[in-house]
C-alpha cells in the first residue's frame, strides 16, 4: 500500500479503477449507503472499491464484495453494466486543487441483503432505493446505475 502522500500523487496525475456493486432487490431497488469518505461523503452511493495494482479483475471482485457486503462472491455471479467515468472535485485527503477520476466498471447483482448484517466501515447506513424514491441526496454517479432497472 502506497503512503498517504504518494496516494494523494497518483490521484492527482491519473485515473483510478473501480468496481460499483449494482445490487438489485426483488422489487429492483437498488442498494444505497451513505458515504462517510471523500470523494462523495454525505451521499448515498453503491457500494464498491478500487482495483488495487498486481490485483486481477477476479481478486478484487471477491476482495471488495467481502468489504462492502460482507460475503465474498465471484465475479462470474456479477452481470457487467458497463464502464462508468466518475469525476469529482474533492479526493480522499480533502487536498485543494486536487480532484479524484475513477473509471468504474459497474457490475448488477441480484441479492436478496439483510441491510442490518452489512459493513459500516465506508458507508453510515443503507438502503433500498427505486425510481420513485426520494433521489435527491444520491450522487450523480450512482443514479447513472437507475436506467438500468428497466
Amino acid at each position: 500500500m502506497l503512503d498517504k502522500q504518494a496516494f494523494l500523487n497518483v490521484v492527482d496525475l491519473t485515473p483510478l479503477v473501480s468496481i460499483d456493486l449494482v445490487i438489485r432487490s426483488e422489487t429492483n431497488a437498488i442498494l444505497m449507503g451513505e458515504r462517510l469518505n471523500e470523494p462523495a461523503a454525505g451521499y448515498w452511493f453503491v457500494p464498491g472499491g478500487r482495483i488495487f495494482k498486481n490485483e486481477t479483475l477476479e481478486q478484487a471482485f471477491r476482495r471488495i464484495t467481502r468489504a462492502e457486503l460482507g460475503i465474498e462472491l465471484e465475479i462470474s455471479q456479477g452481470q457487467l453494466l458497463g464502464g462508468f467515468t466518475h469525476l469529482y472535485d474533492t479526493n480522499f485527503a480533502k487536498a485543494p486543487g486536487i480532484g479524484t477520476h475513477y473509471v468504474v466498471l459497474a457490475y448488477q447483482l441480484r441479492l436478496p441483503l439483510s441491510l442490518e448484517q452489512l459493513p459500516n466501515a465506508q458507508h453510515s447506513g443503507y438502503r433500498w432505493l427505486g425510481e420513485h424514491d426520494d433521489l435527491s441526496r444520491v450522487h450523480a454517479n450512482s443514479l447513472a446505475y437507475f436506467p438500468y432497472l428497466r
